[in-house]
């Protein structure tokens, strides 16, 4: 059996979406319009959360740390998108590749267990509203958010390391959008068995046990919500976790339809799709999902948007 040839390369050429000039011109204007809608969304909501004391809750806590996880990954991915719509030659040096995969990695597994976590505020405010209080102090919440990018962190650090320790040969071509796991792992000329067992594992301790949890919590918040006796309570209940249960919906779907199914033959097209989804569409949607769904954000925006337009009165009769 000969032996392979394992050079190490420099960059790699991300295949994209596209390779007409037009198309990629229209994709350039569309994402950069959803990047930049998604940049000021989240932002706003920071600021929102920031500045009106009704907000300093847990649950809101939680929603600013969530925003910056959404910015923070459309960011990581978007605009080397961009510039690659630009570009005739679209590289992405080795160590940016490798920078790239373990920011997505690590904000993506933030984001999982971030989302348990809010469930099981959800899951106290609904089944133990008496207690709330006393068991969502301020030191467990900042301690579950730690606990949050941390794991999602060192679970990056883990998949980065392992994966850019397989040589790649002479295959420089990744055909996605990005440096995600599952392409950069088929470049390899050697055995992945190891890495395939290794985002199994990941899948299931960041990925999957989240998702039971969030299924749990929301088992138990239904069972307690049925139990409530008038129709105004059970719909005020239900109002406090329509927004969360939306974004758990479309965040743990798709991951778990991409990462824990088999591998045999991969569906490229299907996976930049989900990737896209990733990085500009559920970052869009969570600023609307919260501020649409919830009277207390949208009542804080009119009262921001008072509280301006008096300053601008005073400002134009001065």
């Amino acid at each position: 059996m000969g032996t392979v040839n394992q050079t190490w390369v420099s960059s790699f050429i991300l295949l994209g979406l596209s390779s007409d000039w037009r198309t990629q011109v229209a994709l350039f204007v569309l994402f950069l319009a959803i990047y930049l809608v998604t940049v000021l969304g989240n932002i706003l909501i920071i600021i929102l959360i920031c500045l009106d004391s009704h907000l300093h809750t847990p649950m809101y806590f939680f929603l600013i740390n969530l925003s910056l996880v959404d910015v923070s990954y459309a960011t990581t991915i978007v605009p080397q998108l961009l510039l690659h719509f630009l570009e005739e030659e679209k590289l992405i040096p080795y160590v940016s590749c490798a920078a790239q995969l373990f920011f997505s990695l690590g904000l993506g597994g933030t984001e999982f267990v971030l989302l348990a976590t809010m469930a099981y505020d959800r899951y106290v405010a609904v089944c133990n509203p008496l207690r709330y209080s006393a068991i969502m102090h301020g030191g467990l919440c900042v301690k579950l958010v730690a606990a949050s990018w941390l794991s999602g962190s060192l679970n990056s650090l883990m998949q980065t390391t392992i994966t850019f320790q397989l040589p790649m040969c002479t295959n420089q071509v990744i055909d996605h959008i990005s440096c995600e796991l599952l392409a950069v792992v088929r470049l390899a000329c050697v055995d992945t068995s190891s890495n395939e067992v290794a985002i199994m594992i990941s899948s299931i301790i960041l990925l999957m046990t989240p998702f039971l949890l969030v299924l749990l919590s929301y088992i138990k918040i239904i069972s307690t919500i049925l139990k409530i006796q008038s129709t105004e309570g059970r719909k005020k209940a239900f109002q406090t976790c329509a927004s969360h249960l939306t974004v758990v919906v479309l965040c743990y779907g798709m991951a778990i339809f991409t990462y824990v199914q088999p591998r045999s033959t991969p569906n490229i097209l299907q996976e930049k799709m989900i990737s896209l989804f990733y990085a500009l569409l559920t970052p869009m949607l969570n600023p609307v999902i919260y501020s649409v769904r919830n009277k207390e954000v949208k009542g804080a925006w009119q009262k921001l948007l008072g509280q301006f337009y008096e300053i601008k009165l005073k400002l134009t009769s001065s």
